[in-house]
Parts: structure tokens; C-alpha cells; sequence
């Protein structure tokens, strides 16, 4: 897996990002001389996080093993502990589609 960071600029919804990211990402996956998985979807959920560069190597880590992560936790329970753990107070009603 290859994990890519970005500065998101604050002219740009996150939103219209990941729309962008999302789409061009799904072309490639689907072309034959990238993988070919015409089956390809990405999830319906995302959110983005704020990362200090010193936590980069530590959240690099977590992403590359996330498919064994979400194995045990799903995403939307990880979404949860995170907020929980920050102190984000968040409405379950506004949060999921």
C-alpha cells in the first residue's frame, strides 16, 4: 500500500478532495494496466484528520494495517473512540449518511 499526505488548503472543501481523490483513484484501479479490479468501490464514509508531522510515521503505520484493523473495529467505531478520545463532542444523527 502506498499512503500519500497532502496539505489540504482551506480554500478547498474536504469534501470536493476526497470527490477528486475518489474518482481518479477508482479510473486507475479499474484500468487494465492498473489493477483491473473492475469490481473496485470505495466505502461510502471518510473523514479527515488534522496530523502533527512528528505523528505522520504513527498514522502512516495505522493506515497500511488498516485492513487488519477494521477486521476487529469498524469504521465507524473507530470514528467514535477518536472523537471520544479528543474530547470532540459529535450527534450519531449528523455524523453517519
Amino acid at each position: 500500500m502506498c499512503t500519500r499526505w497532502f496539505a489540504l488548503s482551506k480554500n478547498y472543501a474536504l469534501k470536493k478532495i476526497v470527490e477528486e481523490v475518489k474518482k481518479g483513484s477508482s479510473k486507475l484501479m479499474r484500468m487494465e494496466d492498473g489493477t483491473g479490479n473492475k469490481d473496485f468501490q470505495w466505502q461510502v464514509d471518510y473523514a479527515g484528520f488534522s496530523v502533527l508531522p512528528s505523528q505522520a510515521p504513527d498514522v502512516t503505520h495505522h493506515i497500511e494495517n488498516q485492513a487488519e484493523h477494521h477486521r476487529r473495529m469498524s469504521f465507524q467505531e473507530e470514528l467514535r473512540t477518536l472523537f471520544r478520545r479528543h474530547g470532540i463532542e459529535f450527534d450519531e444523527r449528523y455524523v453517519w449518511d
